[in-house]
C-alpha cells in the first residue's frame, strides 16, 4: 500500500509539471502584458517555461516586450510560440517562424506583423501586402 501511494504521488507530481503549450482560448484568455482579451484567431503567442508556467499574449510585440523586460530569463523558457497567420489558432515555433511586417497587417496591438510557418510560400502575401520578410531575431530587434 505504501509503494502504491508513493507511485501515485510521484505520478501526480510529474504530470503537474507539464511543459506543454496550452491552446489559446480566444474570448477568454487575457494578454499577460496589455491585459486585453485575445480575440483575433490569426494572432497570439505564448511562452512556456521549463516549469510549465504559460504566459499568453495577443500580439507579438507584447511577447517581445515581456521577453525584453527580463521578467522570465531566457534560460527558463522551454517554448516561444506564435500563431500561424495562415492557420488561425495554430501555434508554431516563434524562433523558426518567418514574419511579414506591413502596414496592411492589422494586428491587435498594431505591431503590423503576421507570422508564418517556415515552409510557407510568402510570395503572394508579399505582393499583396508590400511588406518586409523578417526572422525572429530581426523582429526581436525591431521592438522595445
Amino acid at each position: 500500500m505504501k509503494t502504491f501511494f508513493s507511485l501515485l504521488l510521484i505520478t501526480a507530481f510529474l504530470t503537474s509539471c507539464s511543459v506543454k503549450p496550452e491552446p489559446l482560448n480566444y474570448g477568454k484568455d487575457f494578454c499577460h502584458s496589455c491585459k486585453m482579451t485575445l480575440m483575433d484567431h490569426k494572432f497570439g503567442s505564448e511562452i512556456v517555461t521549463k516549469k510549465g508556467k504559460v504566459y499568453k499574449f495577443d500580439d507579438v510585440n507584447c511577447m517581445i516586450g515581456f521577453c525584453k523586460s527580463g521578467s522570465e530569463p531566457e534560460d527558463n523558457v522551454a517554448h516561444y510560440l506564435i500563431v500561424d497567420f495562415s492557420r488561425p489558432g495554430e501555434l508554431i515555433d516563434a524562433k523558426t517562424a518567418r514574419y511579414i511586417r506591413s502596414d496592411a497587417v492589422r494586428s491587435p496591438m498594431a505591431s503590423q506583423v503576421a507570422a508564418f510557418s517556415p515552409t510557407e510560400n510568402l510570395d503572394s502575401r508579399m505582393k499583396e501586402w508590400n511588406g518586409q520578410v523578417m526572422t525572429w531575431d530581426e523582429l526581436f530587434n525591431q521592438f522595445q
